[in-house]
């Protein structure tokens, strides 16, 4: 579904702020993957996500998507076949505008649209079935504006958004980061059940070593602009938070002696 071919990206090339986030990188993955990204600040992996979704040109390489050789579109191009969802639940959604307004805005991305009511009947009833599948009871809240829930149900929001015209690649951005721990457990809970409904491909970016553990079918690890580190199957279900570590600092050359260490903010 995902083939990433030696891409490479460089900052302020030539001047004193020089630096490498992504070198000579490769990555692929099959229909159905969902694979989480964990690595220290600097490691590469928003630029990973941002490359795939078009924020800015590669230096070198290629990414093709189910086929589709998508290196040289600009991002509003990729939206068409990319969901993305954003660390600041307040970036993906329009606080000013009622929920089944955000919702109709997802469901026709990548669509003409003409002269008609922009929300129908036949819209709301998929929105209260997506919706009420959550459980959060927002099935009833269509006619609330978005700015009136709160970071969880907003990131919910969010999911189903990224969610309803089914991507070929979903992108999770550090989409809990910004949330207490119980709705973040809450938000990854709906996450696992959205990509094995759906059977959806998908990154994970997360500082969380116990969520790169227990969420997915395989884990990458990155290290200055490289994968160091990448594991699957029964390797990734038995592995502990302790040898993940000492994986990682054996893989990067680097004595890492906390968790703290590795993902610190």
């Amino acid at each position: 579904m995902l083939d990433i071919q030696n891409i490479s990206k460089t900052f302020a090339k030539g001047t004193v702020n020089e630096k490498t986030a992504l070198s000579g990188l490769s990555l692929h993955l099959n229909d159905g993957d969902f694979v989480t990204v964990i690595g220290s600040n600097g490691a590469g992996k928003s630029t990973l996500l941002n490359a795939i979704a078009g924020t800015w040109p590669l230096d070198s390489g290629k990414i093709i998507l189910d086929g589709i050789d998508i290196t040289a579109l600009p991002e509003y191009k990729r939206a068409k076949y990319i969901g993305r969802v954003f660390q600041d639940p307040m970036m993906s959604t329009a606080p000013n505008m009622q929920l089944e307004e955000n919702l109709a805005l997802a469901l026709r991305r990548g669509k003409k649209r003409g002269l008609k009511w922009g929300v129908t009947n036949e819209d709301r009833d998929l929105f209260r079935q997506r919706l009420k599948s959550f459980g959060l009871g927002l099935e009833d809240r269509l006619q609330e504006k978005v700015g009136l829930f709160s970071g969880g149900q907003r990131q919910a929001i969010t999911l189903i958004m990224a969610t309803l015209q089914r991507p070929r690649l979903l992108l999770l951005d550090e989409h809990t980061a910004a949330l207490d721990p119980a709705t973040a457990k809450k938000v990854l809970t709906l996450s696992d059940q959205l990509v094995q409904q759906e059977h959806l491909t998908t990154l994970m970016i997360t500082h969380n070593m116990r969520d790169a553990i227990n969420h997915g079918n395989r884990l990458i690890m990155m290290n200055a602009g490289k994968i160091v580190l990448d594991i699957s199957g029964q390797e990734k279900q038995s592995i502990t938070k302790q040898e993940l570590l000492d994986r990682f600092a054996a893989a990067a050359g680097e004595q890492v002696e906390s968790d703290q260490v590795l993902l610190s903010r």
